[in-house]
């Protein structure tokens, strides 16, 4: 199965975005106008932070100013490469 894309994140690691995971995260209202942001998200992103109930997972935020919402993008890491497992929008960041 193909990926909708493959980048570095901030820190160099690989992260990927596949078909299935796709399929999951445009069941989300509106996401899929949003694959660029989440690109960016994982490169640069507002906020990261380390998931609240999984250690391999962490959670990139960017911000939307003219909406005042956050794009959320999780990504989860094994042996140092990530794979985005969700992404939405979202009024609030997740506390640890």
């Amino acid at each position: 199965m193909s990926n909708i894309f493959e980048i570095l994140d901030r820190k160099g690691r690989k992260v990927i975005l596949s078909q299935e995971d796709w399929k999951h995260i445009v069941k989300h209202k509106g996401i899929e106008q949003h694959i660029e942001d989440i690109k960016t998200a994982i490169l640069n992103p507002t906020i990261a932070r380390p998931h609240m109930h999984d250690s391999n997972k962490e959670n990139f935020y960017l911000y939307f100013k003219e909406t005042k919402r956050y794009l959320l993008v999780s990504v989860k890491y094994l042996n140092n490469e990530g794979e985005v497992k969700t992404s939405f929008i979202t009024r609030k960041i997740m506390r640890k």
